[in-house]
């Protein structure tokens, strides 16, 4: 999983970082040539509402969404547990409600052949339907996510469910941190040895 975090990290920043020159680019040219690229804000949009749609389903994997974890910790174990379900109960619905918005904008922009108000005049079912499907992705794991969840807790397997639905802890996080410094250190170690 820290794998598909790394590489989903890396592509989002790469498209970032490649539309931040484009801008900049596009920035220079007008303020200074009087020449415009075109469409550099509607890639904008477009990256960014991909991109955080994507960043919802590596979030909930990485147990990265913000819960108040000062509050839970000091809380009864049973509250926890249920706090844990409620969450994951909550984050299906809402990751739910927004693919059904996104299906609803989709279906509206492909039976009226809306385009963006843009000079590319883009169809926007095209940016609609891979937003859509980013959406979709969410959903589709937070709703594995709930059906684990409930299976757990029919199972009485309460510690299984504190353990996989918390949100980390400081703890958790600085460990997390310094296993990756010790792995990258013995990485750097064994690529700095000399051939034999």
């Amino acid at each position: 999983m820290k794998r598909l975090e790394a590489a989903a990290a890396a592509a989002f920043g790469a498209v970032f970082v490649a539309l931040s020159f484009a801008v900049a680019l596009e920035t220079t040219l007008r303020k200074v040539f009087n020449i415009s690229l075109q469409g550099v804000d509607e890639l904008g949009g477009y990256a960014l509402a991909v991109g955080a749609a994507l960043a919802f389903t590596v979030a909930l994997v990485g147990r990265a969404h913000i819960r108040i974890d000062l509050v839970h910790d000091r809380l009864p174990r049973g509250a926890r547990i249920a706090l844990n379900a409620l969450a994951a109960c909550c984050l299906a619905l809402v990751a739910a409600a927004l693919v059904a918005m996104a299906w609803y904008a989709l279906r509206d922009s492909i039976a009226l052949h809306s385009t963006a108000q843009t000079p590319w005049a883009t169809p926007l079912w095209r940016p609609q339907a891979v937003w859509f499907a980013a959406l979709a992705l969410f959903a589709l794991v937070a709703l594995g996510y709930l059906a684990r969840a409930a299976w757990l807790l029919g199972r009485r397997r309460t510690q299984d469910l504190e353990q996989e639905f918390s949100p980390k802890g400081a703890r958790e996080e600085v460990k997390e941190e310094l296993d990756d410094i010790q792995a990258r250190g013995a990485v750097q170690a064994a690529q700095a040895e000399p051939p034999r």
